[in-house]
């Protein structure tokens, strides 16, 4: 288990659509439980193999006291027209935040480290957190999903402090 580098936007590999896991082992398991130390030492709740560099379908999400959760290779099978805002920010980008708007209900397939596949409905901030990291397993930064202008102030803020 290490913490490792975390991408800063506007790095390439944030932008990389990743490739699904085909073998489940322990080198999955240790990429696994990297990102969960990572994300704790960023910090943040939830985090993609992309943030780190590795174009892998893998995803950790710790929501306050609940238990861990591990997707692989995670697809949304099916949405509610019901939608959700929610305050987003990303590890790649600390302290920019603002609000986006996604669907308040999901459901999800996706299998465990082990490759065993589970498919589950999730709504209300898990739902948002997933689709916020699918995202980013498919290449989009989550900034992608606010409106022009709204995008353009928060990448000069951030900008500004890394200057």
């Amino acid at each position: 288990m290490a913490i490792r580098p975390i991408l800063r936007f506007p790095d390439v590999g944030l932008r990389t659509v990743c490739k699904p896991v085909e073998v489940f082992d322990e080198k999955l398991r240790e990429l696994a439980d990297d990102l969960l130390d990572t994300m704790r030492a960023a910090p943040g709740v939830g985090i993609t193999a992309a943030h780190i560099g590795v174009a892998l379908r893998v995803v950790v999400i710790e929501l306050g006291a609940e238990p861990v959760r591990y997707f692989v290779n995670p697809e949304i099978i099916s949405a509610s027209d019901e939608t959700i805002r929610q305050v987003e920010g990303s590890v790649s980008m600390p302290g920019m935040t603002d609000e986006v708007e996604r669907p308040n209900v999901i459901r999800v397939r996706y299998s465990d480290t082990a490759g065993a596949e589970h498919e589950e409905v999730a709504e209300g901030f898990l739902a948002v957190c997933i689709q916020h990291e699918i995202d980013q397993l498919d290449g989009i930064f989550w900034i992608q999903r606010l409106s022009r202008l709204k995008r353009e102030r928060l990448v000069k803020r951030w900008q500004k402090l890394r200057d």
